[in-house]
C-alpha cells in the first residue's frame, strides 16, 4: 500500500460528513420520510413518563387513590409505547434500505474511479489493500448507516423533547445539567479527538494485511518452490499481529467513552435525586412530577451515553468513508489533459523527440531518446533486462508520460489526444497474460465485442489454439476459471495473442508475446502475425533475437538509450552489442 496510507494524518471530520452528505441528499424524501417516522416515534415514547408521574400522583393523592384513573393512564401508556415501537421498526427498516442504496452508490463510484486511475496508482498499491476498501470499508460505513444514524436522529429528538418536558415540570432542578453537560461535551472531545486517529491506523493496518495475504496466496506455487512457508508464516504473524494491535487500541481507548458517560450520568441522577427531595420536603413539587422528572434526566442522559457507546463505531465509520473517498477523488488519469477535441489521429508513423523519463524523478530510465518510425514498420526492440524496453512501450501507450520530450503519432503530439482514443490505435500481447472468468469466446472477444464466431474462430486458429479449444468440454462456450488457471501458460498467452488478432487496431505491441510457448510454436505464430502485422505499425519486444531477424529495424536499448540501430544483417556486420547478444544464444 503507498506509504500515506499509513502515515498521513486524517482529513478533517467535516470533509468526511460532507462528501457523505452528498450521497445521502440523493434519497432526501427517504431521509425526510425517516425523519418524521423518528419524531414521530420518540414524541410517542416521550409521553410515557407524563403518564406515569400522573399515575404515580393519582394514587398518593391524599383524599384515597383513583384507580380508574390510573387504569387511563397505563392503558394510555400502553398504547403510546406500542405505536412508538412500530414506528421504530418501520424507522429501522427504511433506513437499513437508504443504507442499501448508498454503499452501493459509494461502491459503484469507487469501482469507476479504479477504472479511470493512472496506471501508477495500481504499482503503488496492494491489490488487497484495494480490495480492502471496497469491501471492508463500504461495508463498515452501511453498517454505520443503517444503525448509528437511527441512534444519532432519536438521540437529538429524545435529548431534546427531554429537556423541554424537565422544564416544564420543574425548571429549577435542569440547574444540575448545567454541571454535567459541559463535562460530558469535555470528556466526549477528549476521548474522540484521541481516538479517530486510532481507527485511522485500524483501516491502514488491516489493509496491509490483506494486500499481503493476497499476494501469498496469489504466489503459492513460487512460495512453495522455494520452501518458504516458514518465512511467509514469520511476516504474516508479524503483520497480523500489527492488525491486532491496532484493533486492541482502538477498541481499548474507545471503550473509555462509555464507562466515563455513566460516571456523569449516576452522578446527575445523583444531584437530582437529593434536590427533588429538598423541594419535595419544601412542598414545591409533587412525587410524581420528580418520579417523571427522574424518568426524562434518564432519557435526556441516556442518549448521550449511547452517543459515547457508538463513538468507537462512528470513529470506525469516519475513517473507513475518509479512505473510500480518498480512493474516489484520486486524480484520474485524463484530468488537467489539454486535448484538443478536434485533434484525430489517420496515420501511423511514430516519431520519439528527445525523450526523458524516470519512474522518479531522480532516477531517469529514458535519458535522451529519439526515433522516427514509418507507418506499416515492424521495430523490434531488445536489450538487456531493466534497459528500457518495457518502459518505451508504456511511454507509447500514454500509461506514463515523460519528463521532457514529445511523442508523436501521425505528426500528432499523444498529449493532445485523449488517452482512449490513442489507445484504441493499438492492439497488445504482453508477456503477462490475463484472462478473466469467462468463456473461450468472451476472452478472445474481450477487445471486440460482438464478434461473430467465425471471426473469433479465424482468429483463433491464425494464433495456433483452434484445436486445443475444440478438445474442451464445451469448445469456445468452455468456462475458464479465474485467470485461466485451468489451462497452460502457453495456452492463455496463444488466447491473448488471438485476442490481439482480432481485434482491428492499426498498431500492434508484442512485448515479449511468445515467451511461453515452445520455438516450434513460436515460429508457427510468428508466420501467422506476419499475416496481422501487414500495414500496421508494429513494436515487438523480444530476447530471442531469431524471432525479430525480419524485422524493417532493430533498436538495442541499454540504460535507457539506442546504442545501435540498423536491420539484422547490418548489426550482425557491425559485431557491436547486437552481435554479442546473438552469439551468445545462437553460438
Amino acid at each position: 500500500m503507498p506509504l500515506s496510507d499509513k502515515t498521513e494524518r486524517p482529513k478533517d471530520i467535516k470533509y468526511v460528513m460532507r462528501r457523505l452528505w452528498s450521497y445521502l441528499m440523493k434519497y432526501r424524501l427517504w431521509l425526510l420520510a425517516a425523519l418524521i417516522l423518528n419524531a414521530v416515534s420518540n414524541l410517542f415514547s416521550l409521553i410515557g413518563p407524563v403518564l406515569s408521574g400522573s399515575a404515580i400522583d393519582a394514587i398518593s393523592r391524599k383524599d384515597g387513590a383513583d384507580f380508574a384513573a390510573v387504569g387511563r393512564y397505563v392503558l394510555l401508556m400502553i398504547i403510546f409505547y406500542v405505536l412508538s415501537s412500530a414506528l421504530s421498526y418501520l424507522l429501522s427498516v427504511l433506513m437499513i434500505h437508504i443504507g442499501r442504496k448508498i454503499t452501493y452508490a459509494m461502491r459503484q463510484d469507487a469501482f469507476d474511479s479504479l477504472a479511470s486511475l493512472p496506471v501508477n496508482y495500481f504499482d503503488q498499491s496492494y491489490a488487497g489493500n484495494i480490495i480492502s476498501k471496497l469491501s471492508y470499508d463500504i461495508d463498515t460505513v452501511n453498517s454505520s448507516l443503517s444503525s448509528d444514524l437511527i441512534q444519532i436522529f432519536t438521540s437529538a429528538i429524545t435529548i431534546a423533547g427531554a429537556f423541554v418536558m424537565m422544564l416544564v415540570i420543574a425548571p429549577v432542578m435542569v440547574a444540575v445539567f448545567v454541571v454535567t453537560i459541559p463535562l460530558s461535551v469535555m470528556v466526549t472531545g477528549y476521548i474522540t479527538k484521541r481516538v479517530h486517529p486510532l481507527f485511522k491506523k485500524r483501516s491502514a493496518a488491516l489493509g496491509e494485511l490483506n494486500g499481503y495475504a493476497e499476494e501469498m496466496i496469489t504466489g503459492q506455487k513460487t512460495v512453495r518452490a522455494y520452501c518458504a512457508e516458514d518465512d511467509t508464516v514469520r511476516r504474516f504473524d508479524e503483520k497480523n499481529g500489527e492488525a491486532c494491535r491496532s484493533f486492541y487500541n482502538a477498541e481499548y481507548y474507545g471503550s473509555m467513552s462509555g464507562p466515563s458517560m455513566n460516571f456523569i450520568n449516576n452522578l446527575s441522577l445523583s444531584f437530582i435525586s437529593v434536590f427533588g427531595a429538598v423541594l419535595y420536603m419544601m412542598d414545591r413539587i409533587s412525587i410524581g412530577k420528580i418520579s417523571s422528572f427522574v424518568l426524562y434526566s434518564r432519557k435526556f442522559a441516556g442518549p448521550i451515553n449511547e452517543l459515547a457507546n457508538i463513538i468507537n463505531e462512528l470513529q470506525s465509520a469516519c475513517a473507513a468513508a475518509e479512505r473510500v473517498f480518498r480512493l474516489i477523488d484520486e486524480e484520474k488519469e485524463n484530468a488537467g489533459d489539454a486535448v484538443d477535441e478536434n485533434a484525430s489521429i489517420s496515420r501511423t508513423d511514430v516519431e520519439i523527440d528527445h525523450v526523458r523519463f524516470g519512474y522518479s524523478e531522480d532516477r531517469p530510465v529514458i535519458h535522451d531518446l529519439s526515433l522516427d518510425v514509418r507507418e506499416g514498420a515492424m521495430i523490434a526492440i531488445t536489450g538487456p533486462t531493466g534497459a528500457g524496453k518495457t518502459t518505451l512501450i508504456n511511454l507509447l501507450m500514454r500509461f506514463y508520460d515523460p519528463q521532457s520530450g514529445s511523442i508523436s503519432v501521425g505528426g500528432t503530439d499523444i498529449r493532445s489526444v485523449s488517452r482512449d482514443s490513442l489507445r484504441r490505435l493499438y492492439a497488445m500481447v504482453l508477456q503477462d497474460t490475463w484472462l478473466f472468468n469467462g468463456t473461450v469466446y468472451e476472452n478472445i472477444a474481450y477487445g471486440r465485442p460482438g464478434a461473430a464466431p467465425d471471426e473469433v474462430e479465424a482468429a483463433a486458429r491464425s494464433a495456433m489454439i483452434h484445436d486445443f479449444i475444440e478438445r474442451l468440454p464445451e469448445g469456445y462456450d468452455t468456462v475458464l476459471s479465474e485467470n485461466g488457471v485451468n489451462i497452460s501458460k502457453g495456452q492463455k498467452q496463444l488466447m491473448t495473442i488471438a485476442r490481439a488478432m482480432l481485434c482491428d487496431a492499426k498498431m500492434l505491441i508484442l512485448d515479449e508475446a511468445t515467451s511461453n510457448v515452445d520455438t516450434r510454436t513460436e515460429k508457427y505464430i510468428y508466420a501467422a502475425m506476419r499475416n496481422l502485422m501487414r500495414d500496421k505499425t508494429c513494436f515487438v519486444i523480444a530476447h530471442r533475437l531469431s524471432t525479430i531477424q525480419s524485422a524493417d529495424k532493430i533498436l538495442v536499448i541499454n540504460d535507457g538509450d539506442i546504442v545501435e540501430t540498423g536491420t539484422h544483417d547490418e548489426l550482425m556486420e557491425s559485431k557491436g552489442a547486437y552481435y554479442q547478444m546473438y552469439m551468445s544464444q545462437y553460438r
